[in-house]
């Protein structure tokens, strides 16, 4: 599971999630991304789903949330 930060310095968290999805592995293709951002309107949630992210988490983080979300995707 990669808990994605959508503003990283070199890369955000859209490409890279991008080029998680599109990576010959096959896990690039299955592992649960969950966004992690502070980017909280309807138009940041939809570039998170259309980039291949499974969830969207606003900060502050809410634990609970965050618990559900780790529960829904573990293997």
């Amino acid at each position: 599971m990669i808990l994605m930060d959508m503003q990283m310095p070199v890369m955000d968290g859209v490409e890279a999630a991008k080029v998680i999805r599109s990576m010959d592995d096959p896990h690039g293709k299955t592992i649960p991304i969950l966004a992690i951002t502070a980017n909280a309107f309807e138009s940041d949630m939809k570039k998170c789903k259309d980039a291949g992210m499974n969830e969207h988490l606003s900060k502050p983080i809410d634990i609970q949330k965050l618990l559900e979300a780790l529960s829904k995707y573990k293997s």
